[in-house]
């Protein structure tokens, strides 16, 4: 097996290897080169909850009315991990102790962790639908299904629990679902 000759250089050419790019921190922030550009996700759709009149003929909306009670500081602070979980959106979002599945009885419920004023936590349970265009959503949609408070370094009682996840399951019997316009 013979080897291919090298090319010739031209007199007074040295060998160099192409020097790589190097990307500095204002390219970082232009973003992606255009063969290097990922389609990102769209982000999904928030939607609330809202009982159906059979089951509840005033027609609550258990989200709403939670975080319309909640201290000021901790409804912003839910709203704006809501909304970065949807943009992110959902599998993509690492949370940070704010955004959590939930496990057990629970599973199939996510959470918005909050801590508030006074040695409080607050809690909003959400369910999440990959398949949202399906059951009338849209499309994929983080759905705000009830929220909760408790003192600081306690756990909600079974009640409260049983609480939500019937209303999980009142949510997820009818297609289409019933949302908040």
């Amino acid at each position: 097996m013979t080897k291919k000759p090298r090319p010739a250089l031209p007199s007074g050419d040295k060998a160099t290897v192409p020097a790589k790019k190097v990307q500095t921190a204002s390219a970082l922030s232009e973003g992606p080169a255009p063969n290097q550009a990922h389609a990102r996700p769209a982000p999904w759709r928030v939607h609330f909850f809202q009982r159906h009149p059979s089951d509840d003929p005033a027609r609550a909306v258990p989200a709403l009315e939670f975080l319309r009670a909640c201290p000021t500081k901790v409804e912003a602070m839910i709203v704006a991990v809501v909304k970065a979980v949807a943009d992110a959106p959902p599998p993509a979002f690492s949370g940070g102790g704010k955004w959590e599945a939930m496990h057990g009885e629970m599973s199939g419920l996510y959470e918005v962790r909050v801590d508030g004023p006074k040695r409080r936590h607050y809690r909003l349970f959400c369910i999440l639908e990959r398949e949202g265009a399906t059951v009338g959503l849209g499309g994929p949609s983080v759905v705000l299904l009830a929220g909760k408070e408790k003192p600081f370094m306690t756990v909600l009682s079974a009640k409260d629990y049983a609480e939500v996840r019937a209303l999980g399951a009142e949510y997820r019997k009818r297609s289409p679902r019933s949302v908040m316009p």
